[in-house]
């Protein structure tokens, strides 16, 4: 299954109440998808669901959920499809983090680090499984980061939970293959984005956290994540041209890169401005219960719109799947064919599929 056709799907979300997962939740009900949305926030849930209904989407409902908790992914599973139907895809997007030295980290705070942004992905795709797997049929697009193969210093937690999944990922995309079932599982790697979690995510910097430019918004993670729900045949995907750069970088110089974060990374994530003693933290309860943050952080004046990295990309990944369909018309069409000629050349007509054996 290297694609999948464009009918309304019934589409799990987890994070769904801000950032990439708010963003990926009007592309998907731009479609007109029936939406089961999972976050912890009401505030920011609630008005996740309206978005998605103003967006185009056939239905949307709100889970109230913490990803860390695996019965209860179990039931918001079970609750999609009693009130959505058998569901088709499942996007993991949900995160915590701590912007620190490691040093600067206690223990609970990096369990619960790794609690939502490991281990919510492992119980959610299991509940995806339970349910996809006795049908045959089904999507899990794991949102992941350039993190996941470089970590970066201040993100020790995070880095090591993207670490995790990409392991977990491979190892469970090989038993798929192995096991010869039709459920997919493809992970999208990410850049930095224009998202509320700098406002959000526990810091003990002295100034302001901010993704490390160029900065990308929303809406081009969303579009990914979209493009690898209908093209689950790819192992991976990956977005912006930084993140190819990083990638690429790490793979041939790793130790050079070592030395470059050293020496940029501390100032790239930090804007300049002192921390508010104020902000929002969300690691052990949601910023967004009583107020809704949205999709975009406050970097929309430096965000780019578009990447011609992954509008490239796209367009060559449809054209490749264009072409794998037409070879595989053609192989099909080829025994009969061959038969026709082979016939022919011996002066004999080719059977009919539909001639009587006698």
């Amino acid at each position: 299954m290297d694609d999948l056709d464009t009918a309304p799907r019934t589409v799990v979300i987890t994070g769904a109440s801000g950032g990439i997962g708010r963003a990926c939740v009007s592309a998907f009900a731009a479609r007109g998808d029936r939406l089961a949305l999972i976050a912890r926030g009401p505030a920011g849930l609630q008005a996740a669901v309206r978005e998605a209904e103003q967006a185009g989407a056939a239905e949307a409902i709100a889970i109230e959920a913490d990803v860390a908790d695996a019965k209860a992914l179990q039931e918001a599973a079970a609750r999609a499809e009693d009130e959505l139907g058998p569901i088709d895809v499942w996007v993991n997007d949900a995160f915590a983090s701590v912007f620190a030295p490691f040093t600067e980290i206690t223990p609970e705070e990096f369990r619960r680090v790794t609690e939502v942004s490991y281990l919510g992905y492992v119980y959610a795709t299991r509940a995806a499984l339970d349910r996809m797997l006795p049908r045959n049929a089904g999507v899990i697009v794991q949102v992941g980061s350039a993190i996941a193969y470089r970590g970066i210093p201040l993100q020790s937690a995070y880095s090591g939970a993207k670490h995790a999944i990409q392991g977990f990922n491979e190892a469970l995309r090989c038993e798929l293959l192995a096991s010869g079932t039709n459920v997919r599982t493809t992970m999208v790697q990410m850049p930095a984005v224009n998202t509320p979690q700098f406002d959000w995510v526990r810091s003990r910097l002295p100034e302001r956290a901010q993704p490390v430019p160029p900065i990308y918004q929303p809406e081009v993670a969303a579009r990914a994540v979209l493009f690898a729900a209908d093209h689950p045949g790819r192992r991976e995907y990956w977005v912006g041209a930084s993140t190819v750069a990083t990638l690429l970088a790490n793979a041939i110089a790793p130790g050079l890169l070592d030395r470059y974060l050293a020496r940029t990374g501390f100032d790239s994530q930090q804007d300049g401005r002192r921390r508010r003693a104020g902000d929002p933290d969300n690691l052990f309860t949601p910023a967004d219960s009583w107020r809704d943050f949205g999709a975009h952080g406050r970097f929309d004046d430096r965000a780019r719109e578009r990447s011609r990295q992954q509008q490239l990309a796209h367009a060559l990944g449809a054209l490749t799947c264009s072409v794998r369909r037409g070879a595989a018309r053609v192989a099909r069409g080829l025994p009969a064919a061959g038969a026709g000629c082979l016939s022919r050349m011996r002066g004999t007509r080719a059977p009919h599929p539909h001639d009587r054996r006698v």
